[in-house]
């Protein structure tokens, strides 16, 4: 029987999920092989030494000790476009809001509350009301950096409200490209995206080599009055080379999701309390997903959306054992595995390989048992991190 627990508040619609009879609910101070959360700081000292999978129900990990966790073979995984459509729908209300001084206009007519009761409201409001004039999103050029789940979302979306869209990606996979609008036009580099857009979103993670991506060379080649929208991460965007632009007219206007202790001083912002997948339904969606995964890995050993190891998956488990192994990305690993079964007369039915960037995953089928003693003698092996056995109880 697995272990889980959870912090935070997770679906309940994803945990009823959950198998009772495979699996048992436990508390975070107890041991566990999988673990959910959203938004907890976690690194591996404050888990579980027997965890196993790590399930985010969200999309970005800055909250996780990544590197450490994948040195010892624990696979995270987050939800990849369970959020999208609430994040695209306040994308799409930050184009407006920056456009149109709405929030202005509102809170200058609720201050008018405290008027003479002799105030002729309606015509103070037609008096002053073009104090808030904006233009309108059509027929202007949005510019989308980064065109995943979210990215194609908002560049759809936008389209059909008759924007003009360029998207920039050059790593784009095949399954965004399918998906997304043949209105959408290809930009060639972030250049192209700055001089031409009228507006901009950024829809990609935070690493450290994309920290302050937007900075100072990107923006003094922007068109004048841009509309910069970040609903990413705070940290994409260099803010002291975006105060230099928003000071001096560049950029008209700036919506974040991310309010710090710098942002909210910029002029011309406006901050968000990083409202982007707070819906009910994305929050389900990011649940149901990371539980999905977590099952996937530790009944059958698949990998689905793990931001650390390989994608790997095989399907259900029909020989009479698998083995799992996790390793480093060097040389003849996978020609020691195999030969370690094959000089125990152990005949391979089906094997999966594949590496992302330093570290592999494994996955071997066999028609025979595998003993505790070859599973230990796996894990000798000079860069195996670890080695799992699962049992085809059914076989």
């Amino acid at each position: 029987m697995y272990k889980v627990a959870y912090y935070n508040q997770i679906a309940q619609q994803a945990l009823s999920m959950i198998n009772e009879d495979d699996y048992q609910m436990v508390d975070p101070s107890q041991e566990y092989d999988a673990l959910l959360l959203r938004s907890k700081i976690i690194a591996p000292s404050d888990v579980s030494d027997k965890v196993l999978y790590i399930g985010r129900a969200g999309a970005g990990v800055n909250n996780i000790a990544v590197d450490e966790f994948t040195d010892s073979g624990v696979v995270v995984c987050n939800a990849p476009g369970a959020n999208a459509n609430a994040v695209k729908e306040l994308v799409i209300l930050g184009m407006l809001l920056s456009s149109r001084d709405v929030l202005g206009g509102i809170e200058w007519v609720q201050s008018l509350r405290n008027a003479n009761r002799h105030v002729d409201i309606e015509k103070v409001v037609e008096q002053n009301k073009n104090h808030y004039i904006g233009p309108e999103i059509a027929g202007k050029t949005l510019g989308v950096i980064g065109l995943g789940s979210v990215g194609v979302s908002v560049a759809n979306a936008a389209s059909a409200l008759k924007v003009k869209v360029i998207g920039f990606d050059p790593f784009i996979s095949v399954s965004a490209a399918w998906g997304l609008s043949r209105k959408v036009k290809r930009a060639v580099s972030l250049d192209e995206i700055f001089i031409n857009s009228d507006y901009i979103t950024i829809h990609i993670p935070l690493m450290e080599k994309t920290k302050g991506y937007i900075n100072a060379s990107h923006l003094k080649k922007a068109k004048p009055g841009l509309r910069l929208l970040n609903f990413a991460r705070g940290g994409l965007i260099d803010n002291d080379d975006l105060k230099e632009y928003l000071e001096n007219g560049t950029v008209a206007r700036y919506i974040t999701d991310f309010p710090d202790n710098e942002t909210i001083n910029l002029p011309h912002t406006l901050c968000i309390p990083h409202l982007g997948a707070s819906t009910p339904e994305s929050e389900i969606n990011c649940a149901k997903m990371v539980v999905h995964q977590m099952i996937e890995y530790l009944e059958h050993g698949n990998i689905i959306n793990s931001v650390n190891y390989p994608e790997a998956n095989m399907g259900q488990l029909r020989s009479k054992c698998r083995l799992t192994l996790h390793n480093r990305n060097v040389p003849n690993m996978i020609g020691q595995m195999t030969g370690m079964l094959s000089n125990e007369n152990i005949n391979i039915a089906n094997m999966v390989n594949s590496s992302k960037g330093g570290y592999a995953y494994t996955m071997i089928d066999v028609e025979s048992d595998i003993s505790d003693e070859l599973v230990s003698r796996l894990l000798d092996i000079d860069g195996v991190i670890r080695v799992r056995r699962l049992v085809n109880e059914n076989y």
